[in-house]
């Protein structure tokens, strides 16, 4: 009986022991299979992420480079405009005019070449044919935009613009342009100061032209002469034809274990390509180590108890539901900032063009449902932006942009204001809003006509309700819009009267 009871002990002992240490290397084998799932499931994640990130960050770069070359294109016009108007008769007289203009529109290194190729700036006279291939041609067709290397010198960017029918000195002149460095339009890119992004400007060749440092591992060589060998030969090839025909995509690599992505988008109407490279992320560093400490202790957890297998799963479950919730806060701050950034008027801080066409489709909705009865629409212009543009200066009609936007918002208090282009705004009104619609135009009239005798901000305003047989918001958009129209020449109209009567404006 002895033997038996104890035999049976010991198998009951041996079986409770070989029974938890199975249960214990199950817990922790499924811990680590866990752990590995979360891993690879957040790193796709925050992959995807990344990549959404450098996508828009590439966009928004290449845009700021497009724009700043279209205000260059703009301001070469304003001044050959204004070398025509100073009636230049000799080479003194129009490299101080050179100099004056481009003290005025802020415009570098700024020449103009006549029929024969020879270059006229500020300081000296040259010949151009050799050092600017753009010039070899006896016309140019259109703006051109070149990269140039002059005398083997870091590159420099050109824009040129022909000028025909334009003659000073009795001398026709067949083109003007200006010399931009390159690393001034870099200068004018947000550089990430935590060194967690970089970026790089190329030739469509994958040459890097800008001297910045795509990450440790390209640096500032072309991209696909590095990659070569770390992404498979087919996908090389296909992005590097990508690149070289102006499209836009990704290229996803790993260097010493490290999972690196680059995002590549043409800058519009150049032969340039913008990069933008991405670290490992803060998130992602902080997951793979909290999985590694994971890993580590699955391991030591098997000479333990199973409720310290199962403590050690529920901590790490809180970390890392508190790492998710903090990375998806962080998600919702950035996608709200990018939308704040693509609703928002860069001059005024009041809402875009962009955001009034999202309001607009809502409001349709509403229209074409019955549900919305009372709504009333604003359309406000600026008189003379033009005016003050070509003869004081942008900076000036930037300055009558801010002042008008000011009075339509101070005026429109209880309506949506939107500047929905270069000097027009359209002002959305319900409830309080529609309700004083009429008393709010009229204190806009009264303001106007005193700044018109006070050589201030004049505004243009007309108005329009919505009427049963309307069917979309531009039905009410477009008679607020002829109202405004006749508002403008009104109010043309007293302003000439008013100056015809003022003894300074007749003196002047």
């Amino acid at each position: 009986m002895m033997n038996k009871k104890g035999t049976g002990s010991r198998a009951f002992f041996w079986t409770a022991v070989i029974g938890s240490l199975l249960i214990m290397v199950i817990i922790a084998g499924y811990s680590v299979w866990t752990t590995r799932q979360t891993v690879r499931a957040t790193d796709d994640a925050v992959s995807a992420v990344s990549s959404f990130y450098l996508e828009a960050m590439a966009d928004r770069w290449s845009q700021s480079i497009s724009s700043q070359i279209n205000d260059d294109f703009d301001m070469m016009d304003q001044a050959l405009t204004f070398i025509q108007e100073e009636d230049v008769q000799s080479q003194d007289e129009l490299r101080s005019t050179i100099g004056k203009m481009k003290s005025l529109l802020s415009l570098r290194r700024f020449a103009l070449v006549d029929e024969n190729n020879v270059v006229y700036t500020q300081y000296t006279t040259y010949t151009g044919g050799s050092r600017h291939p753009f010039l070899s041609k006896k016309q140019l067709a259109g703006r051109v935009i070149s990269i140039v290397a002059p005398y083997g010198s870091a590159r420099q960017l050109f824009l040129a613009v022909p000028t025909p029918g334009f003659s000073l000195m009795g001398k026709s002149f067949k083109a003007c342009f200006i010399q931009i460095d390159i690393h001034e339009i870099i200068d004018l890119l947000a550089v990430d100061k935590q060194e967690r992004t970089y970026f790089g400007l190329y030739l469509k060749n994958g040459e890097n032209i800008s001297d910045t440092s795509l990450g440790s591992f390209i640096g500032v060589r072309n991209i696909f002469d590095a990659i070569r060998g770390h992404v498979p030969e087919s996908i090389r090839t296909e992005s590097q034809s990508r690149f070289a025909e102006g499209g836009r995509g990704s290229i996803s690599y790993s260097v010493s274990g490290l999972a690196e992505t680059l995002c590549y988008v043409p800058v519009q109407k150049t032969d340039l390509v913008i990069a933008v490279m991405i670290r490992e992320s803060l998130i992602q560093e902080q997951i793979r180590h909290i999985s590694e400490k994971t890993l580590s202790n699955s391991r030591n957890q098997m000479l333990f108890t199973f409720v310290s297998v199962l403590l050690l799963a529920t901590v790490l479950l809180i970390q890392f539901r508190i790492s998710s919730r903090n990375r998806l806060e962080k998600e919702k701050e950035d996608s709200m900032h990018f939308r704040k950034m693509a609703n928002t008027d860069a001059l005024t801080g009041i809402r875009n063009k962009h955001a009034y066409l999202e309001n607009e489709e809502h409001i349709n909705q509403r229209i074409s449902s019955g549900e919305l009865k009372e709504l009333a629409v604003a359309v406000c212009d600026i008189n003379g932006l033009k005016y003050v543009n070509d003869h004081l200066g942008h900076s000036a009609g930037d300055s009558l942009i801010k002042a008008a936007s000011s009075l339509i918002c101070e005026t429109f208090s209880h309506g949506a204001v939107f500047r929905i282009g270069g000097d027009e705004f359209a002002v959305l009104l319900q409830g309080e809003g529609y309700r004083t619609l009429q008393e709010t135009i009229d204190a806009l009239n009264r303001r106007v006509e005193a700044n018109l005798r006070e050589n201030k901000v004049v505004v243009a305003v007309g108005y329009a309700v919505l009427e049963p047989q309307d069917r979309q918001l531009q039905d009410v958009f477009e008679r607020a819009d002829q109202m405004m129209y006749e508002r403008k020449s009104e109010l043309k109209k007293k302003e000439s009267l008013i100056r015809s009567r003022d003894p300074k404006e007749e003196k002047a």
